[in-house]
């Protein structure tokens, strides 16, 4: 049997749900390792719905695991069934869904709070000692609830190619450690079974991307 890896969702589109192109990076590194995925997402509102042609939010209304089913292809659960005991790892791949609908990050930053359902599922995967992948934005989540723990989520210095460098600085001021990698690189905090890359917080090619999303998806799946 393969390891059950419980990859959690945050709706559908990069600019108020799951990245679609690193959520299925992940599902197909998992397959591709012989891993099990099982998805999962929260049953509550989107904070919004932004217009991905216009870079806009519009007055409609959609729900967290109904939208995040549409890359699950419909197998998915609410995040509340998740039970970490059946479970070996677990993997929240970015976007901005991770900052509005899973916490209110995109809003308060630093001060965010955290969703209780994905606070609680980060707390019992670390308790059990079982290894947590993280990508993009998503980083920021462990960053607010494991003090002193180290991540990447690339660089911290603002340039072209790496545009949301500010968000190194903030998870710094959280008392996190920072480690610079490239696109293709990631980071492990053996200490806290925690493993992230950057993904779309660089300005890179897609190849890039999905080759760094699938080392820290081989990793996740090693630490298992």
């Amino acid at each position: 049997m393969g390891k059950r890896v419980a990859v959690v969702l945050a709706g559908c589109g990069v600019y108020d749900g799951s990245e679609i192109h690193e959520s299925s990076a992940v599902l197909v590194h998992l397959s591709r390792e012989g891993a099990q995925a099982e998805v999962y997402a929260p049953d509550v509102d989107q904070m919004h719905v932004v217009d991905h042609v216009k870079g806009q939010p519009t007055q409609e209304k959609r729900n967290v695991l109904v939208e995040s089913a549409r890359i699950a292809r419909g197998n998915i659960k609410d995040l509340a069934k998740l039970d970490v005991k059946g479970l070996d790892a677990l993997i929240i791949p970015g976007g901005f869904g991770v900052a509005k609908n899973l916490s209110t990050w995109a809003t308060q930053g630093k001060n965010c709070i955290i969703s209780k359902e994905v606070e609680d599922v980060l707390k019992a995967f670390h308790a059990a000692k079982k290894p947590i992948g993280l990508c993009c934005i998503s980083p920021v989540l462990a960053a607010k609830i494991f003090p002193g723990c180290e991540l990447t989520v690339g660089h911290d210095t603002e340039c072209e190619k790496w545009p949301y460098a500010k968000t190194a600085e903030t998870m710094k001021e959280l008392g996190c450690k920072h480690v610079n990698k490239h696109v293709t690189e990631i980071h492990v905090d053996v200490k806290n079974k925690l493993v992230t890359t950057s993904a779309f917080m660089c300005n890179a090619p897609i190849h890039e991307i999905y080759d760094g999303i699938g080392k820290m998806v081989r990793e996740v799946v090693r630490l298992a």
